[in-house]
Parts: structure tokens; sequence; C-alpha cells
């Protein structure tokens, strides 16, 4: 290792979250073991140290950590996959963000909704971070609105605060509301962000989703935001997200600066 300042190392399985390489340590931790990280040409170690002297490499690519964080909320439109790239060419939420290549690097959505659902999306580089919002231990939550092909009754409604079983385990609602004025129309909280997890829990009371969009999460909505635009988060909304996923909100935040790129941005 290339001489540096101590206060300036840190952990290797850190260093790759933050280069968007890995979504979070333990998937670092995973990649260091198999031996595909080389640091300074030497096969890298778990537990070890790097500085911004260091040469990364994972599979004999150089690697480096973003050197400003980016923090975006979508309105996640209709016909539209949450994943970077798509294979057989359809669109992607990625291709909705107007930035030039070097500032899209290593961008992600943080968690998906299907290819139809529609509202609230986050995208960050910051892997730690999104991880972090991800895991139900942190309990963020997240408030999906269905319409469904027949009302729904109260008694229905009451099985999915008490919990449904899934084909991947047991499923509930932590709050339920069906729109007393339309009984098509329900709204769920849950913290867990499972495969077409609203979506499978009504089937699993009988109920088609005909519509389905995420209004709010972790308490972000798309107010001012048009299906199929972006904005980008404010200070005080990334320092807020760092306190419910339990992380320490740094003093500053090298965020890209607001207006470079954002043609798609809602003016509000």
């Amino acid at each position: 290792m290339t001489v540096s300042d101590k206060s300036s190392l840190i952990r290797l399985n850190r260093y790759l979250a933050r280069a968007g390489v890995c979504p979070s340590r333990r998937k670092a931790d995973e990649l260091i073991a198999s031996g595909q990280v080389r640091v300074n040409g030497q096969v890298a170690q778990l537990g070890m140290r790097v500085g911004p002297d260091d040469i990364v490499e994972v599979n004999g690519v150089r690697v480096v950590p973003q050197t400003q964080a980016l923090y975006i909320l979508m309105n996640k439109p209709h016909d539209t996959i949450t994943t970077c790239d798509d294979e057989r060419g359809r669109r992607t939420v990625l291709d909705l963000i107007n930035l030039p290549p070097e500032q899209k690097n290593g961008l992600f959505p943080v968690g998906r909704l299907d290819r139809n659902t529609t509202g609230v999306l986050l995208l960050t580089n910051d892997g730690e971070l999104a991880n972090r919002l991800m895991h139900p231990r942190y309990r963020v939550e997240k408030i999906y609105v269905a319409r469904t092909a027949r009302p729904v009754k109260p008694e229905e409604a009451e099985q999915l605060r008490r919990g449904v079983q899934l084909e991947d385990g047991p499923a509930r609602a932590v709050q339920v509301a069906v729109n007393p004025a339309d009984p098509h129309e329900i709204a769920l909280m849950i913290y867990e962000g499972r495969n077409r997890q609203v979506r499978r829990m009504l089937e699993a009371i009988g109920h088609e989703v005909v519509q389905l969009k995420r209004t709010h999460y972790a308490g972000l909505t798309t107010k001012g935001v048009r299906p199929g635009k972006w904005r980008r988060l404010t200070d005080a909304e990334v320092r807020r997200l760092y306190r419910l996923a339990g992380l320490k909100p740094p003093k500053t935040f090298k965020t890209m600066p607001i207006g470079h790129g954002d043609a798609n941005a809602v003016k509000r």
C-alpha cells in the first residue's frame, strides 16, 4: 500500500460501496473474499484500509468512489423498468435522468417499483444509505394507494392488518384505509419492500389490482414533480434520511449542485 495520511484511510468495503460497485458493505466483503478485488496489484484482504493514493481494481478494472453524492426523487411513470439497464431494451428509470454519463455513473434505484407501478422512487450513488433504507429493520414507511377491480370490504382490510401468508412468508400492513367514498381504493402502509408485495397481499385476499401508486417513501412525496420527472433532494431531506437509517449525518454534503443538468427537474 502506498503511504497515505491515516486520517484519510477508510475500510475497503466502504470504499467499494461508495464507488457504487456494491450496494452494501456486506456485499463488498463478499466480493473481497472471492478474490476479485486487488489493491495496488495485490489480492485484497478483508478488513484492510485504503487511501486516496491506492489503486483499487475489481476484476482488473480500476474503481474510484464518487466524489459527489447524488440523491434523486423521481415520480416514476407507467411502463418503466426499475433497473439500471434492461437487456430487452425497455425504458428504465435511469433513461429518464438526463445527466452526463459521468454523473450517472454508480447511480441506482433504492429498492424497486413494478413496471406499471407509479410514484415515489429514490435513486442515489450512496450505497450505504440505500442499503439501510431498504432493510426492514429501519422501518422506513412506504405508503401505496391501490385501485382494485371490486370493492374492498372492511373485514378484508382488517385481514391485511392482521397479516396474510405469501409464498415467501407472512406479510402485514402497518396501516390500512379504505376510501369510504370509493371502496375500490385502498391505502396501505408497509415497512418491507418485497417483490410485488402490495399486489400479492391484495391478491391473497382475492383482489386484483388494476392501478398502484406509491405516494410516500420515508415521508417524501411526489408533490411538485410530474410523472417521469425528478428533482434532487435537499440537504435537509438527505440528513433526515441518514437519521432514519441510523447513520450519523455528515457535517457537510458534497452533493452535486442544484441546477447542473436538471432539465427534467420541475420548477417549484
